[in-house]
C-alpha cells in the first residue's frame, strides 16, 4: 500500500511539508518545493512530516542547490529525529543545517 500523498505549501516565508516524504513522491515534492521558492529567505517546516526514507535527503539537497544557485537562503526547522539520523548517516549535516533562529513569518497586510 502506497503512503498517503504528501502536501507542500507556503505560508508567508515558511514552506510547510506534510505527510510521508518517500520515494513514491520525490519528484513531485522536489518540483513543487522549488516552485514555491523566490528571492526571500525561507524556512522549511518539517514538523508535519509523518514518514521519511533516504529520498528526503536528496530532496532537501536539491532544494538547497536550487536556492543557492539564485543566492536564496533556506533553513530547516522541526526535523523529525529519523531525518536527523539520516542526515548524520550520510554526512551532510553541514549542507542541511537545522535553523537556530528561523526567519519570522511576514503577514501580507
Amino acid at each position: 500500500m502506497s503512503p498517503s500523498i504528501p502536501m507542500i505549501f507556503r505560508d508567508g516565508n515558511t514552506v510547510i511539508v506534510q505527510g510521508a516524504v518517500t520515494i513514491d513522491h520525490a519528484v513531485m515534492l522536489t518540483k513543487s518545493g522549488i516552485a514555491l521558492f523566490d528571492d526571500q529567505p525561507l524556512t522549511i517546516d518539517l514538523d508535519q512530516v509523518t514518514e521519511v526514507d533516504s529520498t528526503i535527503v536528496s530532496i532537501l539537497l536539491e532544494w538547497q542547490r536550487a536556492t543557492r544557485k539564485n543566492s536564496h537562503v533556506l533553513q530547516f526547522i522541526n526535523m523529525p529525529e529519523s531525518l536527523k539520523s539520516l542526515i548524520q548517516l550520510y554526512g551532510v549535516a553541514e549542507l542541511i543545517p537545522l535553523a537556530v533562529n528561523p526567519v519570522p513569518v511576514q503577514n501580507a497586510s
